[in-house]
């Protein structure tokens, strides 16, 4: 661990430890987990060039013209997956915080295939729509899989890290994730020329949906900020190397809210400290297969009486919360 105010795990250290010292890594994460829920993970093991190759292919993307990049974009209002344009979208809706839309813009796309066995029509319609992908730039589709794939592994060994946090068997949640319906989503945050409407924020104040999110934002970006234990706005650093990861709704519902899923948003710095720069950032959201059943984790569930949170479905779960957003 390093800084108390954003602490760095290193997970290459904590996947050679010995069983005992890997309960007391768990526990300094679980400590983290139920204060912010936000840390950054270092030594992840994914190859700069798996990183390089999506990140670059984004970045081309975003500078194609808009009428290119409309070529991809989602058919329908509330179609997941695909392009999505500036001001299409309010996270703080999510809350039912009403504010002007978002100044970003996305390309997001969902899992790379889907279990033969899944007839949901509501899945099918949603998690596991396809992808529209651009047309350009070359390789865009080759550098988002190998991405997506390991970012898959990346959030699978986070999960052992967490089940050993939680006091559970390493591979508690293999189970609940062997055909997750995580999606993938670069965003944009386009050099703005004018000042921002009254509370327009590049992403409005939100909690993330799922078991976790790894989020990869650029080299030396201001703006993500999360609130801390004694309810004030602070600043989350990028660290060199490493991934910021945060808890989300589901798993904060699967732990009776022992861990905290923390209210973010991304704020538009002072022009003078690049407030008005573009920003890239690429955001991994793990969710669990869609109809993995979240009952209360057995460490978590209350001394006496029933947990607060009745048993839900991954799936349906994520598409209520996703359906709010829509600016």
């Amino acid at each position: 661990m390093a800084d108390a105010s954003f602490p760095i795990f290193d997970l290459s250290a904590f996947e050679r430890a010995t069983p005992e010292a890997q309960r007391a890594l768990g526990r300094e994460v679980d400590a983290i987990c139920r204060s912010t829920g936000f840390l950054a993970i270092a030594n992840h093991g994914v190859p700069q060039a798996v990183i390089d190759g999506v990140w670059d292919k984004a970045k081309a993307f975003f500078d194609l013209p808009a009428e290119q990049k409309q070529r991809a974009r989602a058919p329908y209002k509330g179609y997941p997956y695909g392009y999505l344009g500036p001001e299409l979208e309010a996270l703080a809706k999510s809350r039912n915080v009403e504010t002007p839309p978002d100044l970003k813009e996305s390309f997001n796309g969902g899992p790379l295939s889907r279990p033969e066995s899944m007839t949901d029509p509501e899945a099918l319609a949603f998690c596991y729509a396809e992808t529209i992908w651009p047309d350009a730039p070359d390789g865009f589709r080759e550098a988002w899989t190998a991405y997506y794939k390991a970012m898959e592994d990346l959030a699978a060994r986070i999960m052992r890290l967490f089940a050993v946090a939680l006091d559970l068997p390493a591979d508690y949640f293999a189970p609940y994730l062997d055909a997750p319906i995580s999606a993938l989503r670069a965003l944009n945050y386009p050099q703005q020329t004018v000042a921002p409407k009254p509370g327009q924020l590049r992403a409005g104040a939100h909690t993330d949906y799922g078991s976790l999110t790894i989020l990869l934002p650029q080299t030396g970006s201001r703006g993500l900020e999360i609130v801390t234990p004694d309810g004030a706005w602070t600043p989350v650093p990028p660290v060199p190397g490493a991934f910021v990861i945060n808890i989300g709704d589901l798993m904060a519902r699967w732990t009776n809210d022992r861990w905290v899923s923390t209210l973010h948003r991304v704020v538009n710095p002072p022009p003078e400290d690049g407030g008005l720069d573009r920003r890239q950032s690429l955001a991994f959201f793990h969710q669990p297969n869609w109809d993995a059943e979240i009952v209360t984790l057995p460490a978590c569930r209350p001394a006496e009486g029933e947990s607060p949170y009745p048993p839900v479905r991954s799936g349906p779960y994520l598409m209520s919360k996703f359906k709010a957003t829509a600016a």
